[in-house]
């Protein structure tokens, strides 16, 4: 009898895994150089998922291996290899997303950047999953510049590893969420977000678990690749003062100097100085590269966001010395020329209190659970709706949304080709506007509609995001109103709306990337049903 209730317990027990298997809450940070996975505990606490090797952290790097194909390699061995195969090696893919011209071509097949992103993905999962039970609800962290080809090809990459992607959230306000949330804070934060890959600064107003976004700014190619870059630079050069010859002749060469230029701009974070032993053609040289050097080096790249900073808090109507607290997110802000120059800026030490490269991944799983407890509450338990009951988020659009019109001056009497703005930036979330167009001449069949991006009137100055021909019924006047509604949610999800409105007709646009700059769901689809057959590891 004993033994029967043990097996009844057991089951019973299983079953109550298998129960909280299904209840996990994850925030994904794909980042450029690192990645990370975090989960909600039974009290609404996020928690960073360990790796199958242990680490919090996987390198965002994959390696195709060759000698057995079938595996994909993920993380801090994709980097090692990569050394001895860099056309095989993949690294930095984040800088690439949303790019349709971008592709990496091996055995014959061609990854897109959302794509390889999935597998990173995937691999995040697949650990994440082996130690906790299936995870599946996620929200992924995306710069706050990104625009939103970049956005959806983020969302698409999560759908190709299998996840469910429930929203996206902007890199510094996850990490601002994760701060308020653990801490009394009150007044104007300004987050100062330099990743591996890319930048960004948000002001908002904080008072205790109540945060609004106030306004972004952001460069998508500005990050610690370039400071990396910089440095190796530099040894380049050494070597060829000394030699009179390149110290890189070969991808495999340029990939191992990448790293040791990494490792230096890291010992100069700690140290005035760093040498290295250069392994070149001509001869092996000793290098010695000081901070003084490498702070003179970075200075124009430093300089580029210090304008970001400016135009941000002009945005915002402040003054520096009105910002109570500078927060700093991502490991390029442990270089002490970025935190010295805020310092000076602001009139005090920018806070390091939470961990700049586990704050946004943390920060995302809270932002899941928000999400979750929006949409679906019945699907969250009761310990995490306790512990996220108090918190309240209000975001904004990043960026400014129009459409390409040609309305006749009154002036000349023509018609001038330019971009009207109907959802602005910085509108708080969810929003949504509408306006009126009207067609051009008698008897039109046909409207090429543009979604654009971008705060000027001048259609030149403007990204053009999606294009679309809207056909028409035959036979009409001119004149016939176009009725045109965007609105953009909470999850970071945009949808345009554009009908006719004496048919009844309707073209509708979400964003979604692929090949060709577009991508229907059902591809998505069939590219996650293949990608289930991949082994990563």
């Amino acid at each position: 009898m004993a033994k029967k209730k043990s097996k009844a317990t057991d089951k019973k027990t299983k079953g109550a895994k298998k129960e909280a298997k299904t209840a996990n809450i994850a925030g994904i940070d794909l980042g450029t150089t690192f990645s990370a996975l975090s989960i909600l505990n039974a009290i609404g606490k996020p928690e960073v998922v360990p790796n199958a090797d242990g680490e919090r952290l996987t390198p965002s790097a994959i390696f195709f291996d060759e000698e057995d194909r079938e595996i994909i390699r993920v993380g801090i061995e994709a980097v090692n290899s990569r050394h001895l195969n860099p056309e095989r090696s993949v690294r930095w893919i984040k800088r690439h997303m949303g790019d349709a011209k971008y592709h990496k071509n091996i055995d014959g097949k061609d990854w897109t950047a959302a794509e390889l992103s999935a597998l990173i993905l995937k691999k995040l999962q697949q650990d994440s999953s082996a130690e906790l039970g299936e995870v599946r609800d996620v929200v992924i962290s995306v710069p706050a510049h990104f625009d939103e080809v970049r956005r959806k090809a983020t969302m698409d990459a999560g759908s190709m590893a299998g996840l469910n992607v429930i929203g996206i959230v902007n890199e510094p306000v996850a990490a601002a969420l994760y701060y308020a949330a653990g801490r009394e804070v009150s007044g104007k934060v300004l987050v100062y977000d330099l990743g591996g890959g890319t930048f960004d600064v948000t002001i908002l107003d904080v008072n205790g678990h109540q945060m609004d976004i106030v306004c972004s700014q952001g460069d998508h190619a500005l990050g610690g690749i370039d400071f990396d870059n910089e440095i190796l630079k530099m040894l380049e050069q050494s070597y060829r003062e000394k030699f009179d010859a390149e110290l890189i002749n070969s991808d495999e060469d340029r990939a191992k100097y990448e790293d040791e230029a990494e490792d230096i701009k890291k010992t100069l974070s700690r140290r005035q100085s760093a040498k290295k032993m250069l392994y070149g053609p001509a001869g092996n040289v000793k290098v010695e590269i000081t901070r003084e050097r490498f702070e003179k080096a970075i200075s124009a790249l430093v300089s580029r966001t210090d304008i970001l900073l400016d135009v941000a808090l002009e945005e915002a109507g402040v003054k520096p010395s009105e910002i109570d607290t500078v927060l700093l997110v991502g490991g390029s802000t442990r270089i002490p020329l970025v935190r010295e120059g805020l310092k000076k800026k602001f009139g005090s030490e920018p806070e390091a209190t939470v961990n700049v490269d586990e704050c946004v991944g943390l920060g995302a799983a809270l932002h899941a659970g928000l999400t979750m407890m929006r949409e679906h509450p019945e699907a969250v338990p009761a310990g995490i709706i306790g512990g996220l009951q108090d918190i309240n988020l209000t975001d904004v659009c990043n960026h400014s949304y129009g459409t390409i019109c040609a309305p006749l001056d009154k002036e000349t009497g023509r018609r001038v080709v330019e971009n009207r703005i109907i959802l602005k930036k910085n509108t708080p979330l969810p929003c949504k506007a509408t306006q009126m167009f009207y067609t051009m001449s008698e008897g039109q069949t046909e409207l090429e509609v543009t979604v654009t991006q971008g705060e000027d009137t001048a259609v030149e100055y403007v990204n053009k995001i999606a294009t679309h021909r809207f056909k028409l019924p035959e036979g009409r006047p001119a004149k016939c109103p176009v009725k045109v509604t965007y609105s953009y949610d909470v999850n970071q999800r945009m949808h345009c709306k554009f009908e006719d409105v004496e048919s009844g007709r309707v073209l509708e646009v979400d964003f979604c990337l692929g090949k060709d700059g577009e991508m229907s769901r059902g591809e998505v689809k069939e590219i996650a049903q293949k990608m289930e057959a991949v082994k990563v590891e």
